[in-house]
């Protein structure tokens, strides 16, 4: 998916496939990426087969939100330890801490607009960034404006136009609406990719990406308690990892596509393994 020249491949938000298909489901024949969507799975239901799922569920849940906030926050610059988000109470002091306090509303508020998802996305984006965004003064929810700055420091990728951000916007919501035979894994790391690619807003465009995919994620059924979240598996993995990979997302290319659904698939697997840990601990505490 390009920015910047005519030559490269179209985003999948605009993609028709040869027999007016689904352009998100062919996305799966692409190399490995089945096999990342089926390891997705298999880890995603070891935790929901630990027996501590069946009693503390409501625990992983607020645990998985609050360590997903903290790992969004790091890939947008504002690294802490887990400790630290724990304990600290005001989030508005600087810019580390306005970050993370947006990730953390943005985790809070996810889980409230699930059922709004599916009907109208742009809706639930423009809340979303709302919501992100409450401490600045204007240009908040809504698409930025040809023209306004966008700040996204960490993302160094040429920014498109207002008018192709909004073309390609209203592309993915009516993938979104349509629905589609797309397992969750691939459908999550288009939104993403998408709205980091885009970043549609003025600010809080990383932290809103992977609020969304979360979103798919729970909203597909996938991993619908929550409790295995991408964002730590993207801060593991490293902001290095992350740009490489949203930059083969961004060429458009079979490699680079398959390359970010891979990564992505490999975020959902280290949440799951941060909630088995979880569950772990739990069960020791409990015996």
């Amino acid at each position: 998916m390009s920015t910047t020249g005519a030559t490269a491949d179209p985003p999948p938000s605009s993609r028709k496939s040869s027999n007016g298909g689904d352009p998100l489901a062919a996305l799966g024949s692409l190399p490995g990426v089945a096999d990342s969507v089926e390891s997705v799975r298999k880890a995603v239901d070891r935790v929901y087969g630990h027996r501590v799922m069946r009693r503390r569920s409501n625990e992983i849940t607020s645990e998985a939100a609050l360590r997903g906030a903290r790992g969004s926050a790091a890939l947008s610059g504002a690294d802490w330890a887990l400790e630290e988000v724990r304990r600290r109470s005001d989030f508005g002091t600087d810019d580390e801490a306005r970050t993370m306090g947006a990730a953390l509303r943005l985790s809070a508020e996810a889980g409230q607009l699930l059922t709004i998802w599916r009907q109208s996305p742009l809706r639930v984006l423009a809340r979303l960034h709302l919501v992100a965004a409450a401490d600045r003064a204007d240009q908040v929810g809504r698409p930025r404006k040809e023209g306004e700055p966008v700040d996204e420091p960490l993302i160094g990728l040429p920014l498109p136009g207002a008018a192709e951000a909004h073309g390609r916007l209203e592309g993915l919501a009516e993938l979104i609406i349509g629905g589609g035979s797309a397992p969750a894994l691939i459908t999550a790391a288009v939104v993403h990719g998408e709205l980091l690619a885009l970043r549609p807003f003025t600010s809080c465009n990383g932290l809103l990406a992977r609020t969304a995919e979360r979103i798919v994620l729970v909203g597909s059924g996938l991993d619908p308690k929550s409790v295995c979240p991408a964002e730590v598996g993207h801060a593991e993995l490293g902001r290095e990892a992350y740009l490489t990979a949203l930059e083969g997302y961004v060429s458009g290319t079979p490699e680079g596509l398959a390359g970010w659904i891979a990564h992505c698939g490999r975020a959902v697997e280290l949440g799951a393994r941060e909630s088995m840990a979880v569950c772990e601990a739990l069960q020791r505490g409990a015996a």
